[in-house]
């Protein structure tokens, strides 16, 4: 749960923000409770139904549940309903391959510390979080704030947010909006200030005004080239392809088995006084007329067809998604080399580096809200010494551990590369300052081993 403190905001900073928040109340003829009424605006209520559907979808909810029951020879026939969870593997591997690897941070040797210091207090989960909520739902929305005395982040539901953009695509507010027992919940972000209310027993009331020291929530979005507020989820990609796959394989396996059965159907007269062919015996026989016939009528299955067009849907799958066949099991391999395998995940590479635009643009936005944080906490920077902060990320591309080393070695030997740096790109390194720290004990401990034998060699 966030913790905020009780409001103290100047009046000056406060009628500022009202300013443009007015203006937008204004422009759109909202009243006194234009959270409310925005929450409930049908552009709004859709986008969070859109969300709700993606949540439900991942959770096995597809087309094919709806697939209706059929007649077969007489009677009822309940389909096969096949459902495939390829888009759940396929939005892990992007947000593995993305941020699976720690980001680094590079740049002053002061702000990188203060910063990592931060970072320390759950970020790496978090980070995974918010991209894993950028490939499924196209955004994510972050919220900077200290707790028990701790800079820490907490990521808002999707499904709860309404980030409020002017006509002149200006971000002014933010609203985080959810029913508990028939119960609304909100909490209404201006860049000074958190206000909450609740509409227990029917009617609006206030639960509190705090004050906001980060500003609004970050958000994070993908690339969308019809919106500039709202990203587009990946999944939208990926449905039409899924729902075609789920439904040839539901058919057909149908259809299969309806070849295996077959009707059987008997013309003529029958010698043998049987009601017909019992459907508990196999091998049964049966006595004809000599001008009598007997078959079974079948459905010709295909395989070679639904073959070709199964497999041609998953690779458009995987190359939409850019995933290399590899990833699934779809490609047999052997003695690649690190040029091959490069080749393989251009693909993702190349999804990698249009998603880590829009991501790293958020984390930036963050750094600087961790900044004013630090700030208040005492810890300044110059500008200077800010400004050369960077986020690098590592894709989580499958690499030779030997050829890292080696070259690793030769850029140590080249003195081209620091020691630090060396163990933040080793395979096997999980902890550098832990590494550092054992490193200069060594140290101290063979100059006073060295500094010893050369005392008893004088001797």
């Amino acid at each position: 749960m966030t913790v905020y403190v009780q409001s103290r905001s100047s009046h000056n900073k406060e009628r500022v923000q009202m300013g443009t928040i007015n203006d937008f109340i204004n422009d759109f003829g909202y009243s006194n409770n234009w959270f409310v009424e925005y929450v409930d605006e049908v552009n709004n209520q859709m986008r969070i139904m859109n969300i709700l559907d993606i949540k439900e979808y991942i959770s096995g909810k597809h087309l094919i549940n709806t697939r209706p029951s059929e007649m077969f020879n007489g009677k009822e026939f309940v389909p096969r309903r096949i459902v495939l969870q390829y888009a759940k593997r396929l939005l892990e591997f992007g947000t593995a391959y993305l941020i699976g690897n720690k980001v680094t941070l590079t740049g002053n040797e002061n702000v990188v510390e203060a910063i990592k210091t931060v970072y320390k207090n759950g970020y790496d989960k978090l980070d995974f979080d918010l991209v894993h909520s950028v490939n499924r739902y196209g955004n994510a929305y972050e919220y900077v704030y200290v707790k028990d005395g701790k800079i820490t982040s907490k990521l808002i539901d999707v499904a709860d947010s309404y980030p409020v953009v002017t006509a002149d695509n200006d971000y002014v507010a933010f609203v985080e909006a959810y029913t508990i027992n028939n119960v609304t919940f909100y909490s209404v972000y201006y860049d000074d200030r958190v206000e909450k209310y609740s509409n227990s027993g029917g009617t609006l009331q206030s639960r509190g005004t705090f004050d906001n020291l980060t500003g609004l929530p970050v958000l994070y979005r993908n690339d969308n080239p019809i919106d500039d507020v709202y990203g587009r989820s990946d999944l939208e990609d990926y449905k039409s392809i899924l729902d075609s796959m789920e439904d040839l394989i539901s058919k057909s396996s149908d259809a299969f088995y309806r070849f295996l059965v077959g009707t059987p159907i008997i013309k003529g007269q029958m010698l043998t006084n049987t009601d017909g062919l019992s459907t508990r015996i196999v091998g049964q026989g049966l006595t004809l007329d000599s001008d009598s016939d007997f078959y079974y009528a079948q459905n010709k299955f295909d395989h070679q067809a639904f073959e070709t067009l199964y497999k041609h849907l998953m690779m458009s799958l995987l190359d939409i998604s850019g995933t290399p066949g590899i990833i699934l099991g779809k490609t047999d391999i052997s003695n690649l080399s690190e040029v091959s395998i490069k080749l393989l995940f251009s693909l993702s590479n190349i999804k990698a580096m249009i998603s880590e635009k829009y991501i790293k643009e958020g984390m930036m936005q963050r750094n600087d809200k961790v900044r004013r944080l630090l700030e208040l906490q005492g810890i300044v920077f110059t500008d200077e010494e800010w400004d050369t902060l960077d986020i690098v990320f590592q894709y989580a591309m499958p690499q030779s551990e030997k050829d890292i080393i080696d070259n690793l070695s030769k850029l140590r030997e080249m003195s081209a590369i620091s020691v630090e740096s060396v163990l933040g790109h080793s395979p096997y390194t999980t902890d550098i300052n832990s590494e550092l720290e054992r490193l200069s004990g060594e140290r101290v401990n063979n100059d006073m081993s060295n500094e010893g034998d050369n005392k008893t060699a004088t001797n």
